[in-house]
């Protein structure tokens, strides 16, 4: 029950649009939040580089003790990061991040803002992070929130300084001091005017930290106290900070929830000094817009106000809407009229949405809805006067009875110019870092506002709302109950090569397959396959059946590969019907604590020639955390089995394999791990070969993952471009049955390296050296030794990156691994 009634609380303090986000109706708390916060003519920005950067305790104290609005700008969308859940990366963990943070803000109540810049992984220094960034460009995007959010006080997360931990990590703070006098400079960002106009915040502030042995804290520093315990929520600012920073799941990012009072520390960068408060020297209040006479009035609303009958300030709060309209400062004009709004139809208890059986449609389809709407605001009867849906508008006057439900049916007509359902900032290529601004009204929004809803128009005491109510798919799940998720629009083929990369045979030929779905039904469709934008064949479609797939088989000779390009190429597909042309491939992502998240991207695929040996076919894979590694090999034509607790536990079994691989962090995420680990080295030891991918510190479920001991740490090699000197051109990882040369580590891409171990026994071999500019070398990115009859090897080279790359000189070395026994 604690748990309902914070959630309700925060959840709606959000100003951002949610996916499907309907109109519901809020607990007395909330409506006391609001009104408290319906007090203050201020705002806060945070800013950092990544999701789970931000300070949730600070971000939870500031919305629900200080009832301030307070937004969280992450100058990126995590894509770089590493995922724990699956095997997603880039774009596609990027938004999983996206909806984390998003989530997370549903629980401390701050609303979220982005910037263009991609995470492209882990950097040391802000000068490297600044090789991939634009800083002129991000700088204006820094400043466009500002000038959109209009905040009094801007807080860094981190320091300049090496002490920030992570290269953009130094590079937010860095942006955000230049974002800080340019956002107020009318001559600085002309082409924003458009849109915002200048604003100029009075202090940015450093939100100093002390993590493990890196204090950046100071008793001479600013400090507040934080973590109260609020009786509304049912427990402290660290306990809800606990709850919505572990919504972080797919970093693992689980945290425990503190109880007690807490101090946050605050140093000054820029702008005005400050001795008793953040926010010294600012007016908070209405008198800020010269209007002292609605504060009072507020102040009488919130000293009658009555928790088990939040619907008696309805009238009050209605003659407040009317003085707020009087305003003569637009901004705040407009803010507070939106806020008081949902203020009154929170405590009027009204609920609208708008839903479908349906989970998706194209555009120019037409579905059966039901608008359900209630409201429970006493004596104050609420009559709905229109309803304007897509396409067409009925006028009513429909009184709702009070806490009764109405259900209106209506059929809608998507509009044919719908566009389908993607994030805006995947809508087209990404290049140099940056996302695109394909519209510059989103810069900043964490995701594409809905643009398929019903203006529900009603009257309340004589006030008129529109009220805005996205279609929406609602479902019934056994386990979750009532399930509403965004209607996701499709096109009408959707187009899917059989995987993202193809090898071809060792005679140069191709073999791989095309699937086609189909929303309507289509006829005389026509396939074209392209290689490197050259035309390889079209195979004619005569009949596409909407809700099923069709699959083409697809065989190239070794002269038609040749044709396209005697290297690596990409082959790219679309589907021609009716005039139209189809070359969108659909991507789901869907976990339990997230909504199903849709984009597309195109049909292509990299198409790797084969320069390669392999000596083993008989492959058992442990799964870690989501990685390419079993299809890869699966792709070079081996036979790879997944290995279970019962196989592990099966010394006959196990030795039907030549080689066992574990996927990426397999000891953080898999708890068994602690005992098939002696199984496993048994296996080395009787002549089977064991290739370990990385693992982090975190979570180790044994620390015993090898038969002689190393020690694991959080070195790096973070340059992809880093040189590799190799140090024993006679190591047999380095001969057989491939030749490894420095050409083999062209081409890498996003790192070197990771959790490199820090020491290790001396009956391992070591086989490279590299290193970031600067850095003395390191040489355990492979660890090799026999043992027994057997070998083991270790490697924390980030082949999770570059297989699904399709980089050959990592293919080849990581052949020449699993090969070591044969």
């Amino acid at each position: 029950m604690m748990r309902k009634i914070f959630s309700a609380l925060v959840a709606t303090a959000a100003g951002f649009s949610a996916m499907a986000q309907q109109v519901r109706p809020a607990n007395s708390a909330t409506v006391y939040h609001e009104l408290c916060r319906m007090k203050n003519l201020t705002h806060v920005l945070y800013v950092a580089a990544h999701p789970d950067d931000e300070n949730t305790r600070f971000l939870a104290w500031m919305v629900n003790e200080k009832h301030i609005r307070t937004a969280y700008l992450s100058l990126t969308r995590g894509d770089g990061g590493q995922n724990i859940l699956g095997n997603e990366q880039g774009p596609a963990l990027g938004l999983i991040r996206t909806h984390e943070l998003m989530e997370a803000r549903k629980i401390d109540g701050a609303e979220q803002f982005f910037s263009q810049a991609i995470d492209f992984g882990f950097s040391k220094t802000s000068d490297e992070t600044f090789k991939h960034w634009n800083p002129y460009i991000l700088t204006g995007d820094v400043a466009y929130v500002i000038r959109k959010f209009r905040p009094d006080v801007v807080i860094c997360r981190f320091p300049p300084t090496k002490e920030a931990g992570h290269g953009q990590h130094a590079a937010s703070a860095i942006i955000a001091a230049k974002a800080f006098p340019l956002a107020g400079d009318k001559m600085q960002y002309t082409e924003q005017f458009k849109y915002v106009a200048p604003w100029q915040p009075k202090r940015l502030l450093f939100n100093s930290f002390r993590f493990g042995e890196n204090n950046t804290t100071s008793e001479t520093q600013f400090k507040i106290p934080v973590g109260q315990y609020n009786p509304l929520l049912g427990m402290g600012y660290g306990e809800l900070a606990g709850i919505s920073r572990s919504v972080h799941k797919s970093q693992g990012a689980g945290t425990p929830s503190v109880a007690g009072t807490q101090i946050e520390y605050f140093k000054l960068v820029q702008g005005d000094t400050l001795i008793n408060s953040l926010f010294d020297g600012i007016d908070t209040t209405w008198n800020r817009v010269g209007r002292n006479d609605i504060g009072t009035d507020l102040d009488k609303i919130i000293a009658q106000y009555d928790f088990r009958h939040p619907e008696n300030s309805i009238p009050a709060l209605l003659q407040l809407r009317s003085k707020i309209n009087t305003v003569t400062d637009s901004f705040w004009r407009k803010e507070k009229l939106a806020d008081i709004d949902q203020l009154i139809l929170h405590a009027s208890g009204f609920m609208a949405e708008l839903v479908t059986k349906q989970p998706q449609t194209v555009a120019g389809a037409t579905l059966p809805f039901s608008l359900n709407l209630i409201a429970r605001s006493g004596k104050t009867p609420m009559t709905i006067t229109s309803i304007e849906w897509p396409g067409t508008r009925d006028n009513l006057s429909l009184t709702l009875k009070n806490d009764s439900l109405t259900a209106i049916s209506h059929s809608i007509t998507i509009p044919a110019n719908t566009p389908i359902t993607q994030p805006y900032w995947l809508s087209a290529p990404a290049a140099d870092d940056l996302y695109p601004m394909i519209n510059d009204t989103l810069l900043g929004l964490p995701e594409t506002p809905d643009n398929l809803v019903a203006n529900v128009s009603l009257t309340l005491g004589g006030e008129i709302f529109t009220v805005p109510v996205p279609l929406s798919y609602k479902k019934l799940d056994p386990v979750k109950g009532d399930v509403i998720e965004g209607l996701r629009i499709m096109p009408e083929i959707t187009v899917e090569p059989a995987t993202s990369m193809l090898i071809t045979q060792a005679d140069g030929s191709l073999q791989t397959a095309i699937r086609i779905h189909a929303y309507k039904d289509m006829n005389n469709a026509v396939l074209n396959i392209f290689g490197d934008n050259k035309k390889i064949t079209s195979i004619s479609i005569p009949i596409l059946t909407a809700g099923e797939d069709t699959s083409i088989a697809l065989n190239f000779t070794t002269a038609q590969v040749n044709n396209v390009s005697k290297d690596d190429f990409y082959m790219d597909a679309e589907v021609v019907a009716d005039g139209k042309t189809y070359n969108k491939t659909l991507k789901l992502i869907q976990y339990t604590h997230l909504p199903t998240l849709q984009y597309f991207t195109s049909p292509m695929a990299k198409v790797v020639r084969n320069n390669w040996k392999v000596t083993v076919k008989k492959i058992g894979y442990i799964e870690g955390a989501g990685d390419y590694t079993a299809t890869l090999m699966r792709l070079a034509g081996l036979q790879v089995d997944v290995l279970k607790d019962a196989d592990l536990r099966d010394a006959a079994k196990l030795k039907q394999y030549e080689t066992i691989v574990t996927g990426v962090r397999a000891v953080n995420v898999e708890k068994k791990m602690a005992y098939w680990m002696p199984a496993l080295m048994e296996y080395v030891k009787n002549g089977g070969t064991l290739v370990m991918q990385y693992n982090t510190l975190q979570d180790l479920s044994t620390t015993n993952i090898g038969p002689y001991p190393f020690t694991l740490s959080t070195l790096r090699t973070t340059e992809e471009d880093a040189p590799v000197t190799i140090t024993d051109t006679k190591s047999r990882l380095l001969n057989y049955p491939n030749k490894i040369t420095d050409e083999d580590f062209k081409y890498w891409v996003q790192e070197r390296g990771l959790y490199f171990p820090s020491k290790w026994d001396e009956h391992y071999s070591t086989i490279f050296a590299m290193n970031d500019k600067g850095e003395d070398p390191q040489k355990s990115s492979v660890l090799y030794t026999k043992y027994g009859k057997g070998n083991y090897i270790y490697t924390t080279l980030s082949l999770f990156r570059q297989l699904p790359a399709g980089n050959k000189g990592a293919i080849r070395l990581f052949m020449n691994m699993i090969s070591i026994g044969k």
